[in-house]
């Protein structure tokens, strides 16, 4: 499993996301002049998944070769900086859906750079002799264990299982905003398929988040717990966890198909440069 099934399937979301989080973030630099929350928001998303995605041949490579070498800290920064921004954006997404008018002075493009300093953080611990990713190897002293796995605790519920609560907030009340709006039976049949389209693309939002992070998160955080408690009935999980690490890898390849590719706002810009650099070649 971890040298050939696990390998052919980080190849296969290379394959797919280079392309497409390149050309998002192409677009999103290059072709959006406005740059409001939303677009600040999925640019920086995009580049966390373009970045994840360059550094997927190490960690094929990584596993090829007995998982002797450190890489795992940039799996779990991209997880967090995910999860992060997707909360952000499902909140922005909120207040524009349930308050247009009102939110307008809270979303501004100064307020949505707050989340730029996520990319900064780390969570590498280095083992002698062994080579060691972030949440997989804790060492022998007794303190510096208990306080990981009290640390290693706490990360799950502080970056997953909160914004999983807000995530789900806000887009379940998103969809009920737009199922029961008091003006449904006036709207025309075109603003009824808008409503329609953005009620299947919150659901599919949600789904994909929970697919990709629950079991990854779920599975840590009820490891640690048994090793705090002097259990052992953590140790089978790990096969279940490398599993669940590779399933949340997903997420770089469907983020694009979801945030950007789902918008026709955002497939006009992109049908806009790919038709620039068209003409590029045509004209050299």
């Amino acid at each position: 499993m971890v040298t050939r099934v696990m390998p052919s399937f980080y190849i296969f979301i290379i394959l797919i996301s280079l392309p497409l989080n390149a050309l998002a973030l192409v677009t999103f630099t290059c072709r959006i002049r406005v740059k409001k929350p939303a677009v600040i928001y999925m640019s920086n998303l995009a580049c966390v998944d373009l970045l994840f995605t360059l550094l997927l041949p190490l960690k094929i490579h990584y596993q090829l070769n007995a998982s002797d070498w450190v890489f795992g800290a940039a799996y779990y920064c991209y997880m967090y900086c995910s999860i992060l921004l997707m909360m952000c954006m499902s909140v922005d997404r909120l207040l524009a859906v349930a308050l247009p008018i009102a939110s307008l002075t809270w979303r501004s493009a100064r307020k949505a750079t707050c989340v730029l300093p996520i990319l900064s953080v780390t969570q590498t611990f280095n083992v002698k002799k062994v080579g060691v990713t972030c949440f997989d190897v804790l060492p022998k002293n007794d303190f510096s264990m208990l306080f990981y796995l009290y640390l290693f605790s706490i990360l799950p519920c502080l970056y997953f299982f909160l914004p999983l609560v807000v995530i789900l907030v806000s887009y379940s009340t998103i969809i009920y905003v737009l199922s029961v709006k008091p003006t449904r039976l006036t709207t025309s049949s075109s603003s009824l398929d808008k409503e329609r389209r953005a009620v299947i693309m919150a659901t599919a939002v949600l789904m994909e988040f929970v697919v990709c992070f629950a079991p990854s998160n779920g599975i840590l955080l009820y490891h640690c717990v048994c090793l705090a408690t002097g259990g052992n009935r953590g140790v089978n999980t790990y096969p279940a966890y490398l599993l669940a690490v590779c399933l949340g890898s997903s997420s770089v390849f469907l983020d694009p198909l979801l945030y950007y590719y789902g918008s026709s706002q955002y497939r006009q810009k992109i049908c806009s440069v790919l038709r620039c650099r068209q003409a590029e070649r045509a004209n050299t």
